[in-house]
């Protein structure tokens, strides 16, 4: 096995500091233990089980660092990578942003890890696997999707006295689904910490019924509508605006959150009031580790508060630099959402476009976070209250800031790639072009 408890990480780290001569020294260790199946043309490809572990040693002597890799762990092993680490370090050149390891830090025990969830069965990840191929033979629907859940460990220790530790599991499920007429698709993605949460039935079906619901679907002209937006559309462009929250790019003048003339945004209203972003690694829906790479404390954190910056991304270095405390990058972000339904969202809307999902982002202009894509697998055109037929998928231009000051309603949240987003409804969204892929 290669997840490893506390204490046994523990003893490895320490055996392996105490063969460093470095003036400082950091170890890390991580294993993991996961298993997969994948299908395609309704029928499973392939099944694996993947057993991970690594250690890493950085050997500092001043600002001159070398880094070394290793996955057995006996003590002339690890011997022989802080050695290898000592090695390459003396032959660097000096970092000058280089930062002395952290000491001891207090973190808050973390609830990533779920039991149930590190003990998945090949056995259930083939019914997840059929789960998905029988109902969909019966639409006349092809499936392709994947499903990997693991479990896993990561610690650090180095020569200033710091050791954290943290163990998690995660279960993801994705699935494409196309009619066999070539002309629909459906997809949809699943993540959680606890695999009781998942129910493959559930989001098979959903993929299933976008993919009948998409077929043969027609051309409207491009321009600017409003939009419904699911959390899987609006998740990359939410991700993408959240790395502009970084102090450093906005001192420079190198980011949105760049003020015209100098200094940053901070303490802005940037979106409509009605937006809140916050991390917290101690949700229970999204959870996450409570330290980072660097050894930092996580703890729940502000982003924007009532449409308003609240905080920006200091590393170590660049805090120092400034002369203000560091605040670390979250590992995943909350935006606050609604009562609202999708069902009551799409009742809501006149005339508008039901969106799945946005894929192939690719910045335009970094300045105004202006982004372009497609869209994909189930678009639609909403009259009245109800969705009239599917369109053709479109290549939209948009920023995120834009956006979230184009809010008309916020909808039910939902964990989409480790992040908690709900649905939106957005007038004035631009779409630029008709895409004839599927």
């Amino acid at each position: 096995m290669a997840i490893y408890s506390k204490e046994e990480a523990k003893q490895i780290m320490e055996k392996a500091l105490s063969f460093s001569t470095a003036d400082a020294c950091e170890v890390n260790l991580s294993g993991s233990e996961s298993g997969n199946i994948r299908y395609a043309r309704n029928t499973v490809s392939t099944a694996g089980h993947r057993s991970n572990q690594t250690l890493v040693v950085q050997s500092n002597f001043g600002k001159k660092s070398g880094t070394a890799t290793i996955d057995e762990f006996d003590d002339e092993s690890l011997k022989k990578v802080v050695k290898r680490a000592e090695e390459l370090a003396k032959l660097s050149p000096e970092n000058p942003e280089f930062m002395a390891p952290l000491g001891p830090q207090t973190y808050d025990k973390s609830i990533t890890y779920k039991e149930a969830t590190a003990k998945v069965s090949p056995e259930y990840r083939a019914e997840v696997a059929n789960s998905s191929i029988e109902p969909a033979a019966a639409k006349n629907v092809t499936a392709a999707g994947f499903f990997n859940d693991s479990a896993g460990f990561s610690a650090m220790m180095n020569s200033s006295g710091l050791f954290a530790y943290n163990k998690s599991t995660n279960a993801s499920f994705t699935v494409t689904m196309r009619s066999n007429d070539g002309t629909g698709s459906g997809w949809v993605t699943r993540d959680y910490n606890d695999i009781s949460k998942f129910d493959a039935v559930e989001a098979s079906n959903v993929a299933i019924n976008k993919a009948v619901m998409s077929k043969e679907a027609k051309a409207i002209e491009p321009g600017k509508y409003t939009v419904i937006l699911e959390p899987a559309a609006s998740v990359g462009l939410l991700g993408n605006m959240a790395f502009a929250f970084n102090a450093r790019t906005a001192d420079e003048g190198r980011s949105f959150m760049s003020k015209e003339g100098g200094g940053t945004k901070m303490g802005e209203k940037i979106v409509d009031e009605r937006v809140n972003i916050w991390s917290d690694p101690l949700n229970p829906e999204v959870p996450t580790g409570t330290w980072n790479g660097s050894g930092q404390p996580l703890k729940k954190t502000s982003w924007i508060e009532n449409g308003v910056v609240k905080n920006l991304a200091y590393s170590r270095y660049w805090a120092e630099k400034k002369g203000v405390d560091p605040v670390p990058f979250p590992n995943g972000f909350i935006m606050q959402g609604g009562d609202a339904s999708l069902e009551d969202l799409i009742k809501g809307t006149k005339k508008g476009i039901l969106v799945t999902r946005l894929w192939y982002i690719r910045t335009v202009d970094p300045q105004t976070l202006l982004y372009t894509g497609l869209t994909r697998d189930g678009t639609f055109y909403i009259e009245n209250g109800k969705i009239k037929y599917p369109v053709k998928n479109f290549r939209f231009n948009e920023s995120p800031i834009i956006m979230l000051n184009n809010l008309e309603t916020l909808g039910k949240q939902v964990r989409i790639d480790g992040n908690l987003v709900p649905y939106m409804k957005i007038r004035d969204f631009t779409f630029t072009s008709l895409s004839d892929a599927v």
